[in-house]
């Protein structure tokens, strides 16, 4: 019987101890993670108004989501491209890191707003 409680301790011991480097590998793997916005973050929540001015705007990440990410920043533009309430919305992301230098990511998206105020394209003789 003492032989069987030995080997029990033994194998609980060594699971244990499995266990143990399993969890510490997984959050070794979560730290090197690289969490990065794209655009189309900026798209979902762009998307949801619904009125349309041409304009250009710009910003950081801390407003939408607050210390998660740091240097980074996002331009913004809007556009009439067609005289039907056509927009084109431009976005880029900017990231400035001291090792690796400024890297930017490009997204443009088309959206149909029909109660936005006319727009360059509106208002040329043409439409387009």
């Amino acid at each position: 019987m003492l032989e069987v409680i030995v080997a029990c301790a033994i194998f609980f011991m060594m699971a244990f101890a499995v266990l143990e480097l399993v969890a510490s590998g997984l959050a070794a793997a979560r730290a090197l993670q690289l969490r990065e916005p794209d655009a189309g973050m900026l798209a979902a929540v762009y998307c949801q108004t619904n009125i349309l001015v041409e304009e250009g705007s710009s910003g950081d990440f801390e407003e939408l989501y607050p210390d998660l990410y740091p240097n980074y920043t996002w331009i913004r533009e809007t556009r009439e491209v067609a005289s039907n309430s056509l927009f084109q919305v431009d976005f880029a992301v900017i990231h400035e890191a001291k090792k690796r230098g400024v890297s930017e990511t490009h997204m443009s998206i088309l959206l149909f707003k029909p109660g936005s105020p006319p727009g360059s394209a509106s208002k040329s003789p043409g439409g387009r």
